[in-house]
């Protein structure tokens, strides 16, 4: 059956996965139903949609045999469990960032994925848009030669009242600040188009709100092709920004500055010189159009359901943006460098909110 049937799980960023990702397919999937425990989000949101099932309950949904994927949109904190289950009912997943807190949860879902019937699918709509796209197929092709060096910006601004939604701001519900919540999409971004890191020094704080987690950051990264990358991070701009500008051999590639949607165009691609701009012209010639975020993805989610392409996002991506995240808050905690890849042996691979000092 070519038309995906699809329960959403969390009506807040739910509703975009609706609004962007599926209503724009309404040939590959069908939203039947949605689950919530608050009953008045579930009626705004199922009356706007013309979405007649709802429900608190989740596992409800894991038992219908009607529902081909469950689209997992609650706090970070129970994502593990959910995602596990979901796949233990033979349910393809979709699960909002971050996937899990720890990286021994997300080798759990890993596992777990091994045996399942159906296929995991973590979000990480940003990497989806005509800049990062048209960057992505030069890389690949191999025009843009040896990366020097690279920077990624997520200048964004929160104040007190988006704190004030209970499971925010908490290492217990959120997991994580500004690096797990915000930063993510960026530095998955970064390692779309130039690899793995090997190396990382991290230093982060509290300096913007009065949460537990972090809202700043700073870090510098040595990349497996040799490069070197910094990244900055604060919830305290007053214009907010996300930005990557990727110096390589032949090509510096700087995104637009849509703090939401740095993959769309214009991105600047210049050249080192004629020639190189001449083969830049050849390689995108026949560009198509690629719809921004939860689109893209869900589009080439289908696709890959239905055999014809692969999947776009995968558990090991979600795993190494988590990866990241570890070596930073263990780099910050001990005040050394941390080398990656991180295993059992870390005193953050079970918990990164464990103190290491």
């Amino acid at each position: 059956m070519s038309i995906k049937t699809v329960a959403i799980v969390g009506c807040g960023i739910g509703r975009s996965h609706i609004v962007e990702g599926y209503l724009p397919h309404p040939d590959k999937f069908k939203v039947a139903a949605i689950c919530d425990l608050n009953e008045e989000r579930l009626k705004t949101i199922g009356d706007e949609f013309g979405i007649e099932r709802r429900t608190t309950s989740f596992d409800e949904l894991l038992a219908d045999d009607s529902i081909d994927i469950i689209d997992i949109c609650t706090p970070p904190g129970i994502h593990k469990e959910q995602v596990i289950a979901a796949l233990a009912a033979g349910k393809h997943v979709v699960c909002e960032k971050p996937l899990t807190g720890s990286l021994a949860s997300a080798d759990e879902i890993i596992a777990a994925e091994k045996t399942a019937k159906g296929t995991l699918m973590p979000i990480f709509q940003y990497r989806y848009g005509d800049g990062v796209e048209k960057a992505k197929r030069i890389i690949d092709a191999g025009l843009a030669g040896k990366f020097y060096m690279g920077s990624v910006e997520t200048f964004w601004r929160r104040k007190p009242e988006y704190y004030s939604v209970p499971w925010r701001g908490k290492w217990a519900t959120e997991l994580g600040g500004v690096l797990v919540t915000h930063a993510l999409h960026l530095h998955d971004m970064l390692f779309y188009l130039a690899g793995p890191a090997t190396r990382v020094f991290g230093r982060v704080a509290t300096r913007v709100n009065e949460i537990e987690v972090e809202d700043c950051a700073s870090v510098s990264l040595q990349m497996q092709n040799g490069a070197f990358v910094s990244l900055s991070c604060t919830l305290g701009s007053q214009n907010e920004i996300s930005r990557l500008r990727l110096h390589f051999e032949n090509i510096t590639f700087e995104s637009n500055h849509e703090a939401y949607a740095p993959g769309q165009d214009p991105w600047q691609i210049i050249a080192a010189n004629d020639e190189v701009q001449a083969k830049i012209d050849a390689v995108i010639a026949d560009w198509q159009p690629v719809p921004l975020r939860f689109n893209t993805q869900m589009l080439r989610f289908h696709d890959y359901l239905m055999g014809t392409g692969s999947l776009p996002v995968t558990s090991a991506d979600a795993r190494r943006a988590l990866e990241l995240v570890t070596a930073i808050y263990q780099s910050s905690d001990s005040g050394a460098d941390v080398a990656l890849p991180i295993g059992p042996d870390s005193p953050k691979y079970a918990d990164w909110r464990a103190r290491t000092k």
